[in-house]
């Protein structure tokens, strides 16, 4: 009878930290890898018992994870177009999507020794024999890349010196370590490279980058991912992103 009323009296002291202890899982674009690690402390310390577990990698993957049955409550896109394929596939609600930061597209080069690219049409020249590239297929960046090749009617002429990338992290790594004369990344990457790599050129020519966050549709903490969505837009995560360099949505 005593072990009876210990185990009822553990099972009772436990079932408040049950309910209190709650987890997301947020799949979030590559290029906001940093800036959302510095968030996650904020905004557990805001909701006693919550804990932030982050899933990074390209857009597209992350929603072809989704797709597959992958148990996440937030997803986190670098492009509208990711997650309107989300939205027309019914993995996310739509009536919590929000747009929460800006990006900049950049060309990029090693810092040391680079092959001195100024403008799009030096990239098509000897000096320039590799140019890493997000896959236009899953990569957000890959895609910006191509509208603004296309528009300067380069995508074809370069496509042979063409690194593909799985993300836009990949992509600052090869020219980070001088696998590749030059990539197109993000502002927010290149500034994360420090002194690894030099920003040559802001290209134009794109639709704007635009980030757009939503709760996932199957997703078994939805109030508490709709709070990690309200916490992105509120001041203090404003402060976070803009520190890592993303402008207001």
């Amino acid at each position: 009878m005593r072990t009876t009323r210990i185990a009822s009296l553990v099972l009772a002291l436990a079932l408040p930290f049950a309910a209190a202890a709650q987890q997301i899982t947020v799949s979030a674009a590559a290029s906001l890898t940093d800036a959302f690690k510095e968030l996650a402390p904020r905004f557990e310390a805001a909701h006693p018992g919550a804990t932030v577990r982050y899933n990074f990698a390209a857009s597209g993957t992350l929603l072809q994870q989704i797709a597959q049955g992958a148990p996440v409550d937030v997803f986190a896109s670098a492009d509208q177009e990711t997650m309107d394929r989300g939205a027309a596939q019914k993995l996310v609600d739509p009536a919590t999507r929000a747009n929460f930061v800006t990006n900049s597209l950049v060309l990029v080069e090693p810092a040391q020794d680079g092959a001195g690219v100024k403008t799009l049409q030096d990239l098509a020249g000897p000096a320039v024999r590799k140019i890493a590239v997000g896959k236009t297929a899953t990569v957000p960046v890959g895609r910006y890349t191509r509208q603004v090749l296309e528009a300067a009617n380069l995508w074809t002429v370069l496509e042979p010196k063409f690194v593909q990338a799985d993300s836009v992290r990949q992509v600052l790594d090869y020219v980070s370590r001088g696998e590749a004369e030059a990539g197109f990344v993000y502002r927010t990457d290149a500034a994360i490279a420090g002194d690894k790599v030099k920003v040559v050129l802001t290209p134009t020519g794109h639709t704007p980058v635009s980030y757009p966050v939503a709760v996932v549709a199957d997703s078994q903490q939805k109030a508490l991912a709709k709070n990690f969505i309200a916490f992105l837009g509120s001041d203090a995560g404003q402060q976070i992103l803009a520190r890592y360099g993303f402008g207001k949505p």
